[in-house]
């Protein structure tokens, strides 16, 4: 609630101007040649219009006095700790004591009934029930011929141009333009603490984070710096900054989605109701992404960086110098260390999360807002679950903020299996677990001991894997995603290949852009068709494609996530792309002993097998890879399950005759022996 003597001192300030609306209907009254006339405003007499040509434009002056006497009232009770609104608009907006008495003029019909009836007997005119700019000036004691008192009511006034006071009837004479002050500036005076419901759509949350670059925007903000740009390192960084920046200097924050008000009808519009709600709240303005405004709204960009109060922005990119001629302080948005990181998540798991370790979701790069969301992600997935909140909630809360951008060019896979489901060589599964301890101990090696400085390039984690289809590939990147809680996103080629010149490094630059944003493995599949080796310049299109490899050059260096490339032909791969590589990874065929395995998992309870499989025969018979035999087994599957019995041998060597001639392979006698006998009398 509003400190009371806040009240006080607005009525006081209104019982000001009643005082002179009474003296003045009293002096009106003097000469009028018919007061009590009943229709008195609804026609022109001519006695009427006599006394108009004869009358003068003397009117009651104000009692500077007693206006000085109710603001050293209210100068004690500020104090005295009150908080009175009036006076924190007029700072806030720079207003002068004629601005004021102007608003109050215009806000009491909105407060006393009775003034909309004396207001339309000084109007001369019972259906204008508001003051009109002639009147307003008449009872503050102003000549209407003053230009210095006329410019208080022009669009460039502050009243008028932050959306305080609203003239309205443009189409008449400035003088009996009606003045009207808005609901929500009326409501705030009175003590209101919501916010504009026009805004309520446009607002986005976010939670301070008081990094050492908030601290250095405070002290400029102080100095007097109005205009600040923060380019964003990782999402949700930028805005929590600046709100940490913004109190430090004692300030609340309106957080625009400039991605929401640029699809709103009128930006601009939005963007001026935005500014007013900040001085009336004497708060600062964060908004971004400043891109989505600069691109559609350019008008309402200006508007926004010239609003009086501390604007900060941010976005991906940085600020482009034509976008307006206010100058901005450019800084970057510092990106939580791992320390910071376990210290916000320890806070956001307080109480009723404190069972859960931080640890697990610590390599995830989220914002403090991110990680308040994910920890009510994690709080409702208990509670529809019925039970206790774990790790997998933990970090499916996490995956929960990655914005949905990229599942748009690419295919997203939540992860459903481990380490132990991957039947592989020791040494392959060495690498792979060595490349998610790179993931997630990368922040250690490159940002806190700078292992790899300059030279534009990016903190991520490139990784090849090459090897014959079905060998484990797709499978061993799901598996590194599952042990660092990401998703994983596989692009489709689809989406990315353009016929047109210069239409594929754009869909790409699309991927990365997204990607960058997203806490998710990467993996781009038949990699060899876009990494694919540079050629000698023949033709056009020879040039074309070696443009392509170069901008992913390029591009893959300045990466900060982790992307996997998987291949069948890695003698393909350009060696540039090998060079930058952090790990190259091969799948081999798998040995016999590894084939067993993968037969009897893949033929595993609960599906029926009868007594006559002999996994050890296929295992030592044909020689396929992992996918093959997967393939195989639910071949097999189907087969029994059409004939409503188990799995029986004959099933399984019919499934391999269907694969091998989808290999384009001859079953041999040699091979299957007995088993191929009996599958075909099957």
């Amino acid at each position: 609630m509003t400190d009371e003597r806040g009240l006080a001192h607005i009525g006081a300030r209104i019982a000001l101007v009643e005082e002179r609306v009474h003296e003045l209907v009293r002096y009106r009254r003097t000469d009028d040649p018919a007061p009590d006339d009943p229709f008195r405003g609804l026609y022109l007499s001519d006695d009427i219009a006599e006394w108009l040509l004869q009358r003068g434009n003397d009117t009651p002056t104000r009692d500077v006095a007693k206006i000085a006497a109710v603001e050293q009232s209210a100068d004690a009770a500020e104090q005295a700790g009150a908080s009175l609104p009036l006076r924190a608009l007029v700072r806030s907006a720079g207003l002068r004591d004629i601005d004021v008495e102007l608003l109050l003029i215009a806000l009491v019909p909105d407060l006393d009934s009775r003034f909309e009836r004396l207001y339309g007997y000084l109007n001369d005119d019972v259906t204008r029930r508001r003051a009109s700019v002639g009147l307003a000036l008449e009872i503050v004691g102003l000549s209407p011929a003053s230009a210095a008192a006329r410019a208080r009511v022009t669009a460039t006034a502050p009243l008028v141009q932050y959306g305080l006071l609203e003239v309205e009837d443009l189409e008449r004479p400035l003088l009996s333009r009606a003045l009207r002050v808005p609901d929500r500036v009326g409501a705030h005076l009175l003590g209101d603490t919501g916010v504009d419901p026009a805004l309520v759509d446009l607002l986005a949350d976010a939670t301070a984070h008081d990094a050492p670059v908030a601290e250095r925007l405070a002290r400029a903000m102080s100095a007097g710096v109005a205009l600040v740009h923060l380019r964003e390192r990782a999402r949700g960084t930028a805005a929590s900054v600046a709100i940490a920046a913004l109190d430090r200097i004692r300030r609340g924050a309106i957080h625009l989605d400039l991605g929401r008000v640029v699809a709103d009808p009128d930006p601009t519009d939005m963007v001026k109701i935005a500014t007013r709600e900040a001085l009336l709240r004497h708060a600062g303005l964060v908004a971004g992404p400043v891109e989505a405004l600069a691109g559609t709204a350019p008008s309402a960009l200006r508007r926004l960086a010239a609003a009086p109060v501390p604007v900060l922005t941010y976005g991906a990119g940085s600020w482009d110098p034509l976008w307006t001629d206010a100058v901005p302080l450019l800084t970057e948005s510092d990106l939580p260390s791992p320390e910071q990181r376990m210290a916000i998540w320890r806070e956001e798991l307080a109480d009723d999360l404190a069972h859960l370790d931080p640890a697990v979701t610590s390599h995830f790069i989220l914002g403090p807002t991110q990680v308040a969301r994910a920890a009510q992600a994690a709080r409702s997935a208990a509670l529809f679950a019925g039970t206790a909140a774990d790790a997998d909630d933990l970090r499916s809360g996490a995956r929960a903020q990655n914005a949905a951008g990229l599942e748009r060019l690419s295919h997203r896979i939540e992860p459903e299996v481990g380490w132990s489901d991957l039947v592989l060589p020791t040494q392959v599964l060495d690498s792979l677990r060595e490349l998610a301890a790179r993931a997630q101990h990368r922040e250690t090696v490159l940002t806190r001991w700078r292992m790899r400085p300059g030279g534009g390039r990016g903190d991520g984690i490139t990784a090849l894997f090459a090897g014959d289809s079905g060998t484990g590939k797709t499978m061993s990147a799901e598996a590194i995603a599952s042990e660092l809680g990401l998703d994983l996103y596989t692009v489709n080629l689809a989406t990315v290949i353009d016929k047109y010149v210069g239409e594929t490094e754009k869909n790409l630059e699309r991927i990365f852009a997204e990607a960058s944003g997203v806490n998710a493995v990467l993996l781009f599949d038949e990699a060899d068709a876009i990494f694919g080796k540079r050629s000698d310049v023949r033709d056009a299109h020879d040039r074309y494609a070696n443009i392509e490899s170069a901008y992913l050059l390029q591009r893959m260096e300045s990466f900060d996530g982790l992307a996997i490339l998987a291949t069948n032909l890695r003698a393909n791969i350009d060696e540039a792309f090998t060079r930058r590589l952090d790990a190259i990874i091969d799948f081999p065929e798998p040995s016999e002993a590894l084939r067993l395995e993968l037969w009897r998992r893949c033929l595993a309870s609960p599906a029926p097998v009868a007594a006559d499989v002999d996994m050890e025969f296929c295992a030592r018979a044909f020689r396929l890879s992992g996918g093959n035999i997967r393939s195989i087994a639910i071949t097999a599957g189907y087969r029994a399950a059409a004939a409503g019995q188990s799995i029986t041998m004959a099933d399984v060597v019919a499934a391999v005759q269907q694969e091998y001639r989808k290999l384009g392979r001859l079953v041999v006698e040699q091979e299957c022996g007995a088993h191929l006998v009996a599958a075909t009398d099957g």
